[in-house]
């Protein structure tokens, strides 16, 4: 059982969850349960797994890939700051937040983008047994509901953890309602914390903070 509740992350770290779920699939089968968010990256893993469980209000789908750069150019020459820039090749300070970014630059960064989302739609595609160019016709970046999911195959069943749990007990042809063992966990006061002030300022600087601005993202946004 992989219960997952993520709005996703950087690429990197997905993709090698995705794997290693599909090197445990091979030798056993993994049903995935969504929770209320499991979107972009969240996403991604999840298409490892033999079937995918979803309540009908989880938010999923989110495939797309996402990079968010500033530009303080006009704030720094309100404040007299001077940024300067010693470079080796031509595009090693893209993204740079003291500047405009320029036309080749973004012809460079988006190329990189559209490369990762086509990786991302392949998984997709690969995961579910559905048709590339079916993927691709949803795979924009929009956020679907549970149920709108399942109408477009992109999980198998609604449901939440208990028929999740059933499912798989009954691909691994185990007597229902299947023994099942929690995952242990230390307990934490900062995820105590987290869930008290969700949704406020407070809450949001005891999150942990994402990867580098320039690092590319599946990120529910």
């Amino acid at each position: 059982m992989l219960r997952i509740r993520s709005p996703g992350g950087a690429v990197a770290p997905s993709q090698e969850m995705y794997d290693a779920v599909r090197h445990l699939a091979a030798k056993k089968p993994v049903v995935a349960s969504m929770g209320a968010v499991a979107a972009s990256g969240g996403y991604y893993v999840a298409v490892a797994c033999d079937q995918i469980y979803a309540n009908p209000g989880t938010l999923t789908g989110s495939i797309g890939v996402i990079m968010q750069m500033a530009n303080v150019e006009q704030l720094l020459k309100k404040v007299g700051v001077d940024y300067v820039v010693v470079k080796a090749g031509a595009y090693k300070d893209v993204g740079n937040f003291s500047r405009p970014m320029t036309p080749d630059e973004r012809r460079v960064l988006q190329a990189l983008l559209d490369d990762v989302h086509g990786q991302f739609i392949d998984a997709v595609a690969k995961g579910r047994k559905l048709d590339r160019d079916e993927v691709a016709r949803f795979a924009d970046g929009r956020v679907f509901s549970g149920r709108q999911a399942r109408d477009l195959k992109m999980v198998d069943a609604l449901g939440g953890l208990e028929d999740a749990v059933l499912a798989a007990g009954k691909l691994a042809g185990l007597p229902s309602p299947p023994a099942v063992m929690p995952p242990r966990r230390r307990f934490s006061i900062m995820d105590v914390l987290r869930s008290e002030f969700s949704g406020s300022v407070a809450g949001a600087l005891l999150r942990p903070s994402l990867p580098a601005a320039k690092t590319p993202l599946y990120l529910m946004d």
